[in-house]
């Protein structure tokens, strides 16, 4: 029998990373192949066929692929995408331009709103006018559309986008302009809001529309071109793509509307960590993915990855952002990374990030002419990173370039190179904490509780630092770290959410009600589902209400088991918001509940990855050992520290700190104290000191 051959791609800023299992179904026995590539902007598809080609992967042979990829929240942050039309409700075209009073900085008299995406000229407006409730109260007059049109092809419009007022509730009058729009402008890419989300918010809805309507030719041609690309080389069908919810879908669905992808590289390394939390015996688990530029946290209890739908780009300290209601999981992200550039402030005030040196010219001690300290330098500079295997030996440490940048930095502090590094490396670590923080401390959860599984290139190096000074129970590092978001696609089934508003008081008769909008939803699941050849048997559900004290503006999340629902639920329905609210906001109310509308999450397993397990061997780790050498533990000193080769770790082998674990993607620093055990899965398992 043939082997089965799984592979995900994972297509980032910098690099292009692969992985491939190939199991042999008589044995169950598995090989993994791993591998890293330069991404290759604007040809991204060029990326993935050099990378299968690195790791000796014949698209020909590949039952399953997954594909992630950075192109759309690029195209969207680098201001990359086409020029946009929006069609809405005659006296709403401005929606965009108001926004939200949410400025950051609220006593700055001088701020300024970002600038949508479309300016106001090619904003313009139809007769017609819904209800909250769906009905109809003005007849839609498509008489202007034509104009319109003529109009949008003369001012060099490619991409249309249409959001009307309450088409949340009912969706026919933009149902009749799309049609209306393909008629009179046959093949122009057009959107309409009712397609991505029906959720009400007006200006959340109405931008998400308009910023996938940006990208999707972009993001069309590239994923057209990738799939050319692969069959061309054999590949029997088209790959799976990666969705900002944890779950892949269809290639014909993500190009048609690829905003859902904004986060697709971040989402399946939560979903990866969520399912090894799940092969551990470990649900509850603190996941960390800390890249060249960012670092990105999110929490896991009982094996669930949070999904929202309150998801912004670009919002800082300056800037209120850009709202994108599409489910992406429920994510902290902080400038900091390895190529996060150290700079000292006009008070002498030592910061890490968010400036980062980027891959060109990268950190100092990538010799090509970096001139800033970064957390890499650091991490370098204090044998925490060995010099004479920098990037897997693939790249030879500018030691000279290093200290040059270091002691730029020491001298605007008054210290030495030595201590410029232990303090970048310190707020660095400081700086990740506080981001771990706002996902559990402040959302209600103590970090005790929790194991931190970190990845990413730079996850492994930082792990244990965080974990002690958050007391988790453990740290694991995922084998494979440095491609573990690629890991993460093989363990995702395919998922589609639905959200639909529904205001409903939690009160007598409110059970059928709830019940009449998740059977709808469910068959509207089915429905597409079945079109591309999967059946019902096929299909899962889980189902979710987004309910809220009466009067309030936003909504908690609660996990409704009972099917049906029926009235006798609904006190069983409360129980759990007033918990889920008490732990996030310390207090529960008297008062009455409503449901504000429906989260409904449908999955079909598309090739899901079953990991063999191995039998532990001989505790004894010394095989592996590569020899010592002086580590700067930044905080505890300098101590001399075993060196092991991180791809000769076997299961059963454990050992103690101060060490250091190499492989070629990325170092694992195990603090003086720590006690270190490979898993079945080769996962590096650290319980910390006391």
């Amino acid at each position: 029998m043939n082997k089965i051959l799984r592979v995900a791609t994972d297509v980032g800023g910098t690099f292009t990373d692969l992985v491939c299992f190939e199991t042999d179904p008589a044995s169950g026995a598995s090989r993994i192949v791993t591998a890293k590539s330069d991404t290759t902007p604007p040809n991204f598809e060029q990326g993935v066929l050099n990378v299968l080609a690195r790791a000796g992967v014949d698209p020909a042979e590949v039952d399953f692929m997954a594909h992630g990829t950075t192109v759309v929240i690029n195209a969207l942050t680098e201001r990359k995408g086409v020029r946009v039309g929006l069609i809405t409700t005659k006296g709403f075209r401005d929606t965009l331009q108001i926004a939200r009073g949410n400025r950051p900085d609220f006593f700055n008299l001088h701020y300024r709103k970002p600038e949508p995406f479309v300016p106001r000229y090619l904003r313009r407006e139809l007769p017609g006018r819904l209800t909250y409730q769906g009905d109809e109260m003005t007849a839609l007059d498509l008489a202007p559309l034509p104009g319109i049109v003529a109009d949008f092809q003369a001012e060099g419009v490619e991409a249309v986008a249409i959001s009307f007022l309450h088409s949340y509730a009912n969706t026919a009058h933009e149902q009749a302009v799309l049609a209306a729009l393909q008629e009179l402008w046959p093949g122009v890419p057009a959107v309409a809001s009712h397609q991505i989300t029906r959720e009400w918010r007006e200006y959340e809805r109405g931008n998400t529309t308009v910023l996938s309507a940006y990208v999707q030719p972009l993001a069309e041609r590239y994923l057209s071109r990738l799939a050319s690309g692969l069959a061309e080389r054999g590949l029997r069908s088209d790959p799976y793509i990666m969705q900002s919810n944890c779950g892949v879908d269809s290639l014909a669905s993500a190009s048609r509307i690829p905003i859902t992808m904004v986060e697709s590289g971040p989402a399946s390394g939560f979903w990866g960590a969520a399912e090894l939390g799940k092969l551990i015996g470990e649900p509850n688990v603190l996941a960390l993915d800390i890249g060249g530029t960012t670092a990105k946290c999110s929490l896991i209890e009982n094996g669930a990855v949070k999904i929202k739908t309150d998801y912004w780009i670009e919002r800082d300290r300056s800037s209120a952002g850009y709202p994108i209601m599409v489910p992406v999981v429920d994510l902290v992200e902080i400038g900091n990374g390895g190529g996060s550039i150290a700079w000292v402030d006009d008070f002498d005030k030592l910061h890490v990030g968010p400036q980062s040196a980027g891959a060109m010219p990268g950190p100092a001690a990538y010799g090509r002419g970096g001139s800033h300290a970064t957390t890499t330098d650091a991490n370098l500079w204090l044998g925490r990173i060995n010099r004479d295997y920098f990037c897997g030996g693939d790249v030879m440490a500018d030691m000279a370039a290093t200290e040059t940048a270091l002691t730029a930095l020491a001298d605007r502090l008054g210290s030495d190179p030595d201590a410029a590094a232990r303090g970048i490396i310190r707020i660095a670590n400081n700086n990740m904490v506080n981001a771990l923080k706002l996902v559990s401390v402040n959302r209600g959860h103590d970090p005790r509780d929790f194991t931190l599984v970190a990845f990413g290139g730079g996850g492994a190096m930082h792990a244990v630092a965080l974990g002690q000074e958050l007391g988790v129970k453990k740290v694991v590092i995922p084998a494979g770290a440095s491609v573990f978001s690629a890991w993460g696609m093989m363990m995702s089934d395919l998922r589609r959410d639905y959200f639909v508003t529904r205001l409903c008081d939690l009160a007598p008769g409110a059970g059928a009600r709830i019940e009449a909008a998740f059977a709808g939803a469910e068959a509207e699941a089915l429905a597409q589902f079945a079109a591309e050849g999967i059946g019902p048997e096929r299909v899962s559900f889980q189902r979710y209400g987004k309910f809220r004290y009466q009067n309030q503006e936003h909504t908690t999340e609660v996990l409704i088991d009972a099917r049906p629902v029926t009235d006798a639920g609904l006190a069983g329905i409360a129980t759990a918001f007033h918990d889920l609210y008490e732990q996030e906001y310390t207090y529960r109310l008297d008062a009455p509940i409503e449901m504000v509308g429906i989260h409904l999450v449908a999955r079909s397993e598309v090739g899901k990855l079953t990991m063999a397990h191995a039998d532990p061997g001989d505790s004894d780790a010394s095989p592996a050992l590569k020899g010592q050498r002086a580590v700067d533990y930044a905080l505890e000193g300098v101590h001399w520290a075993a060196i092991y080769d991180g791809a000769l770790l076997q299961p059963g082998m454990a050992f103690a700190g101060p060490a250091i674990i190499e492989d070629s993607g990325t170092t694992t620093v195990i603090h003086p104290g720590n006690r270190v055990g490979i898993d079945g899965y080769r996962n590096i398992h650290i319980t910390l000191a006391a």
